[in-house]
């Protein structure tokens, strides 16, 4: 257990020792699918609530990326390395066949996992949420319509690492001397659809408490996170075959943090790839798709009704 009562993560280890914290949810012989939080993040990121997931048959894992939460910090690492990661808690828990999902930050590693050899096969479909696209993607301005928070976390383009590094160790001291800074900062860069999606108490709690979990042991998951999304992702988005793999994308029009330009351009280089652009939408609007996401992951058509978000109290 937790020091807050909740049930401890189990850990895997891969074949280079790293220790890899992750949790599992929902339906015990449910389908198993991946879902790779954003940056910064942990395993206790936004999902939907476990008897949505149990009516579902879902059987959801989440885990921390190195150097977030109980992960051990594999500097260094590259965006293609989330596959071992992921291959790592699949044979752990027995897994021969399962789907993978990433939010924000998790989306270029979900990809990663499409597009990884010894994955494929094992990998029913891939979802990605509100992704950017490589930071050295040719014909994309990359910084165009995002907001000025996240120009300045990955740097504006500066090929200056140290200050990348210094932003995120300063802005993680923020939010050990105050836990809520982090949010009340995000909320500032919200247009007005991303206030509405935050509007709710139970999902700003369910994110507070993420960023809490993932900065725990330090901001090093966020650091590594943030030097891998800025170089070379280490994979080949056309190596993706849909025929085998089948990829879907989902972007809100009106996202700032990931701006919608990011998906189009991922889903124009994924051959067989298919993109849904919601008019009036934004960054974490995502979580209220992840339902919907899911349904599609599992094959799965039946609508699901009612409060979907974990922690969330009825009625809201």
């Amino acid at each position: 257990m937790t020091r807050d009562g909740r049930p401890g993560p189990r850990f895997a280890h891969r074949a280079d020792s790293k220790r890899v914290a992750y949790e599992v949810t929902g339906a015990p012989d449910g389908f198993p699918v991946f879902l790779m939080h954003g940056t910064p993040g942990s395993r206790r990121g936004p999902k939907p609530r476990g008897i949505v997931l149990y009516r579902m048959g879902v059987r959801l894992v989440t885990y921390d990326r190195p150097g977030y939460g109980d992960s051990e910090r594999f500097e260094g690492r590259d965006v293609a390395d989330a596959a071992r990661d992921v291959e790592t808690i699949a044979d752990d828990l027995g897994l021969t066949r399962f789907a993978v999902a990433g939010r924000s930050g998790g989306g270029p590693h979900a990809l990663a996992c499409a597009a990884d050899e010894r994955l494929r096969g094992r990998i029913s479909r891939v979802a990605v949420l509100v992704s950017l696209a490589p930071s050295d993607a040719m014909e994309l301005d990359w910084f165009d319509g995002m907001n000025n928070d996240n120009v300045r976390g990955f740097g504006a383009g500066s090929p200056d690492t140290d200050a990348v590094i210094e932003e995120i160790r300063q802005r993680a001291a923020r939010a050990a001397e105050d836990p809520r800074f982090l949010l009340r900062d995000l909320m500032t860069q919200m247009g007005l659809p991303d206030r509405r999606a935050i509007n709710d108490a139970a999902l700003r709690g369910i994110i507070f408490d993420t960023y809490q979990e993932a900065l725990r042991a330090g901001p090093y998951g966020w650091i590594d996170d943030v030097l891998a999304l800025r170089r070379s992702w280490k994979f080949d988005l056309g190596a993706i075959d849909t025929r085998v793999t089948p990829v879907r994308l989902w972007h809100g029009a009106e996202d700032t943090f990931a701006p919608a330009s990011h998906g189009q351009w991922l889903a124009a280089r994924i051959p067989g790839a298919e993109i849904e652009v919601q008019p009036g939408a934004a960054h974490f609007d995502a979580m209220q798709q992840l339902p919907r996401i899911l349904r599609w992951l599992t094959g799965a058509e039946a609508p699901v009704s009612g409060n979907l978000l974990i922690g969330a109290r009825p009625g809201q």
